[in-house]
């Protein structure tokens, strides 16, 4: 089923879903930022919806947690 959300929405839904996959993995948000290569304030701030990833970052976070962009984004889990 396809479901539509808003901008702020998926920036949202994102924020959440990477701090719980990244907290499963048993990561600090330092060990995690140095292995996506990115920094731990830019991660921090994605988390609580602050910042805004870009596709880029978005594909070194999926990287770092050896997954698919889709399913980074498959926000239903």
């Amino acid at each position: 089923m396809l479901v539509i959300m808003d901008y702020d929405q998926f920036y949202k839904n994102l924020g959440k879903r990477i701090k719980y996959l990244r907290e499963k993995t048993g990561l600090s948000q330092e060990k995690f930022a140095e292995k996506a290569g990115i920094s731990q304030d830019f991660l921090g701030k994605i988390e609580v919806c602050i910042n805004r990833p870009g596709l880029k970052s978005i594909l070194k976070i999926a990287a770092a947690l050896d997954i698919t962009v889709s399913e980074l984004t498959n926000f239903e889990k």
